[in-house]
């Protein structure tokens, strides 16, 4: 009897020690299975070391790329002389390296702009004072001497002369809420080509040229908001409020923009002559080596031919020096990616088929082209103009891998990273050292320091922790796949199963997807999954009984141009039928159960759900869509038009949506929309159920007060999570 209760006891502790904790949503979306990053990491200039913001938020200290050891401490705020600040958000480092501006009380505005309280700091005095105590700034940038500081408040450019006691200048006034922007972008500019700055200095510093924005014509879209919670806004307690911004929807019209430029010491100004079609885009504007010269970029409205002009701020003249026609559209990553160097630029481009690299000298003359298999260049980490080196990321191992590049003068092409996974990089100022960041679908963020042979120097972060955290946990396993659709497509996608999955059971599926044009979410990568984190989410359903799937269709990247470029005038039909052939393919395999497959996403994503809902095969028992785009009608002008052309030309393109689809919705449906979505307007959600309604058909539906396209803050996120989870239990389980 005493070594039968002893045995049993083992028993019991084993089991116990083995029994593997539970995932939370609260724990998901709270934070507690976060990895470290490295965060902030700004290459010195022509060095071999980098400065970044310290664990505690309260230095900005200089580190060694070699060594990784801490060489210095540049600002300290408990350690400043003249104003006194408790925090900041961001630095932003003089060309000179003698200065930065301080930002902190940081009031973001839309996805890329903010503006904010900055401080000009002197390292080697500790002087901390303040740049204007006129009002918030916008984007600060130093002059190439380091002696000036241009920034835009209320629409207009001002100019601080550090020489002249701190001097403030208004260069703009004209700016007006809703009317005219000097020197930032407007909402579509911003969230579409992906940048926050419309000014620049010449290179002598003499001069600024900026892009002129008159938005009186576009017409204006207003977000109603409410007092709400986690924030309180107490103005409305009683009666809403509206903020009415300009958002030129697809086929409307846009803001006219002009190039300007002002010469600081005679304050002449002048309109640059840059040949711009009247519905035309001038999406960036770059200074040159040369001191009277910058470079803008104009597109045409239907976005297939980009062009760059030398423009000479003085004597207002323009010059052509690169046109980049190419079929269909051009990306926006050819703007975000182009370097401007000294001597050369740097253009990506997927005219042969595949987005490589074409290096061009200042007189528009092509020297060579980088990348020439059949694979995507994905990000360019820097051009040495001394050697001549490119250093970029490809996918060329497999769409789903990313590894790290050097093309050399010569044409010799070495691969810098070798582990499978996702690898992307920082290289130091003068080339020599690069920080690699490292993940697979199974592992957190690793990263190490490595020369310029790819050799690794030593370890930064490798997430210890949170591995031996997530152990305690019975995660799913994740795999990849691939198959052929009924139309001869191979697509590629992942799928994660329960830790304890049995082959002999059917399992009801849950079908995760973005979809839109150049995506990408089968990733081996940590950042795979519904809500990143190594797929928690994903995790969770799994845990809950669901086996999760992802494939990315017809449209999305890394799989070249003609891959990519075939949703071209019809967003949505391809995409939602390579979702359902996906859902038939999961209804063959043996361990799933096809009359209780789901589909979900977010954004597009929900877009894609609806039309997949509604393309005719009813193969999806329920569906979430979060934040739907439901007609393209309602989208904004640039993102719509570069994929769809405008309604006028493109009149069947338009007509075929989820609205339109509505009477042929199949399945159980939650549909989720912030209020105050400035992206994605709650109007598509709004229209969309009013369709359903008198089309008879049933729909749940969970608004969040005052919460934008992201739908977070307070508890938001977590309660989101948990309808989207329940209602597919509901659904697809207990039903």
């Amino acid at each position: 009897m005493k070594k039968t209760l002893i045995i049993c006891a083992t028993l019991l502790m084993t089991l116990t020690a083995g029994a593997a904790e539970k995932l939370t949503l609260r724990a998901i979306t709270g934070g507690e299975f976060s990895p470290q990053r490295v965060y902030g990491v700004n290459p010195i200039e022509g060095t071999d070391r980098y400065a970044s913001i310290s664990s505690d938020g309260k230095r900005i200290v200089e580190y060694s790329f070699k060594t990784g050891q801490e060489t210095g401490v540049l600002f300290d705020v408990d350690q400043t002389q003249g104003e006194k600040i408790d925090r900041f958000d961001g630095y932003v480092m003089s060309p000179d390296g003698r200065r930065m501006l301080i930002q902190t009380n940081t009031e973001m505005i839309y996805r890329r702009s903010s503006k904010a309280d900055y401080y000009i700091y002197t390292i080697q005095s500790r002087k901390l004072e303040r740049l204007s105590e006129g009002g918030k700034q916008q984007v600060p940038l130093w002059s190439p001497d380091g002696t000036q500081v241009a920034f835009v408040r209320d629409n207009n450019i001002w100019l601080v002369k550090l020489l002249y006691d701190n001097a403030e200048s208004q260069v703009t006034k004209d700016g007006k809420f809703n009317e005219v922007i000097n020197g930032i972008p407007d909402w579509v500019y911003e969230e579409e080509f992906e940048y926050n700055r419309a000014f620049c200095f010449t290179a002598d510093g003499t001069m600024l040229c900026w892009i002129r924005f008159d938005e009186k014509a576009v017409r204006e879209y207003s977000l109603q908001f409410f007092q709400g919670m986690k924030p309180q806004r107490k103005e409305y307690e009683l009666y809403p409020g509206f903020y009415s911004y300009k958002y030129p929807k697809a086929g409307e019209d846009n803001s006219k923009v002009t190039a300007w430029s002002f010469e600081i010491k005679t304050h002449q100004v002048r309109q640059l002559q840059v040949p711009c079609d009247a519905d035309g885009y001038l999406p960036r504007i770059i200074p040159m080596n040369e001191p009277d010269k910058v470079i803008i970029a104009s597109m045409n409205r239907h976005q297939d031919v980009l062009n760059l002009y030398t423009v000479n701020a003085r004597s207002t003249l323009s010059q052509l020096l690169i046109k980049e026609s190419v079929p269909k559209y051009v990306k926006e990553d050819v703007l975000g990616q182009m370097i401007v160097g000294k001597n050369h630029i740097l253009l990506p481009s997927d005219r042969d088929g595949f987005m490589h690299l074409y290096l061009y000298t200042m007189n528009g003359t092509q020297e060579r082209k980088i990348g020439d298999g059949q694979y995507d260049i994905t990000e360019i980490y820097g051009y040495n103009e001394q050697t001549g080196d490119v250093y970029y990321q490809a996918a060329k191992q497999s769409a789903r891998d990313r590894q790290i590049f050097v093309n050399h003068k010569n044409g010799k092409t070495e691969q810098l990273t070798t582990e499978p996974g996702w690898n992307s990089a920082i290289f130091s100022g003068d080339y020599q050292y690069f920080l690699n960041t490292w993940s697979d679908s199974n592992t957190p963020y690793v990263y190490t320091v490595r020369n310029q042979k790819g050799k690794v120097l030593s370890t930064r972060v490798d997430n210890t922790e949170l591995k031996n955290k997530l152990a305690n946990y019975s995660l799913g396993t994740k795999e990849f796949f691939s198959f052929t659709t009924g139309e001869g497509v191979k697509l590629e996608g992942w799928m994660m199963k329960p830790a304890d999955f049995d082959a002999r059971k059917k399992y009801p599926v849950v079908m995760f997807q973005y979809s839109g044009p150049g995506s990408q979410q089968v990733t081996d990568s940590w950042n795979i999954g519904s809500m990143g984190q190594g797929g928690l989410f994903d995790s969770y359903l799994c845990q809950e009984g669901f086996i999760v799937v992802c494939v990315d269709g017809r449209g999305t990247g890394a799989r070249g141009a003609e891959f990519e470029k075939v949703t071209y005038q019809a967003l949505g039909l391809l995409e939602a039928k390579d979702q359902v052939e996906t859902a038939l393919w999961l209804g063959k395999q043996s361990f799933i159960d096809k009359d209780r497959i789901g589909i979900w996403g977010w954004s597009y994503g929900g877009y894609i759900t609806l039309m997949s809902m509604s393309e005719g095969r009813p193969v999806f028992r329920a569906g979430v869509a979060v934040a739907p785009p439901t007609s393209y009608r309602f989208y904004d002008s640039v993102y719509t038009e570069r994929y769809m052309r405008t309604p006028k030309e493109n009149p069947s393109g338009y007509s075929d949506n989820a609205i339109t689809r509505a009477d042929k919705l199949h399945g159980a449906l939650l549909l989720c929309h912030g209020v105050a979505d400035d992206n994605v307007h709650p109007q598509n959600t709004y229209e969309y159920t009013e369709a359903l309604v008198q089309a008879d058909k049933d729909f749940k539906m969970n608004l969040y007060t005052n919460r934008n396209h992201s739908i977070y803050g307070g508890n938001t996120r977590n309660h989101l999570l948990r309808q989207i989870s329940q209602f597919f239990i509901d659904e697809l389980k207990n039903k």
